[in-house]
């Protein structure tokens, strides 16, 4: 008899650890799916910085305008929420003068600068389902330096483009 109250007993307790597992991965999964097409739409950015190619770099900032517009806020706690409302409207906006500057890639970059640093703030709250490096180029900004994610460990610097492709190092690996 007691045999059979510790088999019930364990296998409830089972079967609720279990439940309660893969709702939480299911909250993950939903949370880091958001996440994700905002961060391929900042690497799509920030490749296409690396050609020194305004239009391209435009339209990939209208991709990222309409992906914080997709975002869904649902999975976060309130606390990220609100972390992720306070950075999310600088970081919109960051992409919409990005989008809307065509011919300036100087002022693209500017803006790129920032909102680099608000996707940094991002990942950091959010997490990520892939390994991003954080790089830095030491030169941009009349050598205030400046960062940028990247997808590759390699050096591809958004900042100064094709004159300088390689210039910069890895500061931090993020997972």
């Amino acid at each position: 008899m007691k045999t059979l109250i510790y088999s019930l007993t364990f296998s409830l307790l089972f079967l609720a650890a279990c439940t309660n597992n893969s709702n939480k991965t299911q909250l993950t999964a939903e949370k880091d799916t958001s996440t994700d097409v905002l961060l391929g739409s900042y690497l799509k950015l920030k490749n296409a910085f690396t050609t020194d190619s305004d239009k391209d770099v435009a339209a990939a900032g209208n991709e990222m305008v309409t992906a914080f517009a997709s975002f869904d806020k649902k999975s976060l706690s309130p606390e990220q929420d609100k972390a992720y409302t306070d950075i999310y409207g600088d970081a919109k906006e960051h992409a919409e003068h990005i989008g809307a500057s065509v011919g300036n890639i100087t002022h693209q970059r500017e803006h790129f600068d920032m909102l680099s640093k608000d996707m940094y703030d991002l990942v950091k709250l959010l997490g990520t389902n892939q390994t991003l490096y954080v790089d830095h180029c030491p030169m941009y900004n009349n050598n205030k330096g400046a960062i940028w994610l990247s997808e590759v460990k390699d050096i591809k610097n958004p900042y100064l483009g094709k004159a300088m492709p390689t210039c910069g190092t890895v500061k931090e690996e993020l997972k």
